[in-house]
């Protein structure tokens, strides 16, 4: 891994965050004042879509999670990051854009699409997104479309790092059906120097629309428990992942520390026969 590569990526999406962070905590201090108790808020877009929620807590094999039934509140926004590939910056041969590749509208992302050839290796991960309106009292967002990418298992992103600016893998978009649910396949990343384990995403009205990035209504990461983690990383194909997981924690991660509640995802399965991901997604549209 290119630890040069990644310091900049970190202090890059700390100057980026910095300013959600602020109004994440300004929303936080107005709601612990409030009269009457909302739904978890968290971010970008506002809260006046908020619903009340009602938890349910459970235990599994990668620990205990609580999934938040009835909510509707507007997922934090959240830096893109450095390495986005949504036609917003370069990686230095040009203008890195996989919304504009043939073939870029998958489910199964593990492969880079042409001109590239690679496979990424790691856990096999099954990601379901459930995107709803919080414009339209949490109604399943049918139509909607995401834009997903992540780093693979030694931390390292497609279109970007060294020796993998012509593959694409780990990038994908994904109509929603009509539960407003996307899936991709994917593999589990990895967790590299100057961040928590994290996946982010772009939702846009339509697949129509996710063609550029100036049609994106929202731009977020979603991570994962910790019991999830240590499991995953605990396999020698990701024995880079634990040593960097080791000296971080969600509490100083510069996009995380914030909270993650509505970014949270519930994981179910093992490293042997893969992983779960499964969550809500609130955005106004």
């Amino acid at each position: 891994m290119d630890h040069a590569h990644h310091s900049l990526a970190e202090d890059l999406e700390r100057m980026l965050a910095t300013q959600t962070s602020r109004r994440q905590s300004l929303r936080w201090l107005f709601a612990s004042a409030a009269a009457v108790p909302l739904a978890s808020c968290g971010g970008g877009g506002g809260s006046s879509g908020d619903i009340v929620a009602s938890s349910t807590t459970s235990t599994g094999s990668t620990g205990t999670t609580t999934t938040t039934t009835g909510t509707c509140s507007v997922i934090p926004e959240e830096t893109g990051g450095p390495y986005p590939g949504d036609g917003t910056n370069s990686n230095g041969s040009g203008i890195a854009n996989a919304l504009a590749l043939s073939g870029i509208v998958r489910s199964d992302i593990r492969t880079s699409v042409a001109p590239g050839s690679k496979t990424a290796a790691g856990i096999p991960t099954t990601l379901k997104l459930q995107i709803v309106n919080v414009g339209a009292s949490c109604a399943s967002a049918a139509g909607a479309a995401v834009y997903l990418w992540h780093c693979d298992r030694d931390g390292n992103y497609s279109m970007y790092a060294s020796g993998l600016t012509s593959e694409n893998y780990l990038r994908g978009v994904q109509e929603a059906d009509s539960t407003g649910t996307v899936t991709f396949t994917t593999a589990f990343p990895g967790c590299y120097s100057g961040r928590m384990p994290h996946i982010h995403f772009e939702v846009y009205p339509s697949l129509a629309k996710a063609t550029s990035a100036a049609n994106r209504v929202k731009t977020s990461q979603l991570t994962f428990p910790m019991a999830t983690l240590n499991e995953a990383y605990a396999t020698t194909a990701y024995s880079t992942s634990s040593r960097n997981l080791a000296s971080m924690s969600y509490a100083t991660d510069n996009v995380f520390s914030d909270g993650t509640s509505l970014q949270m995802a519930s994981v179910s399965g093992d490293p042997v026969n893969g992983y779960v991901v499964t969550l809500t997604i609130g955005v106004s549209l």
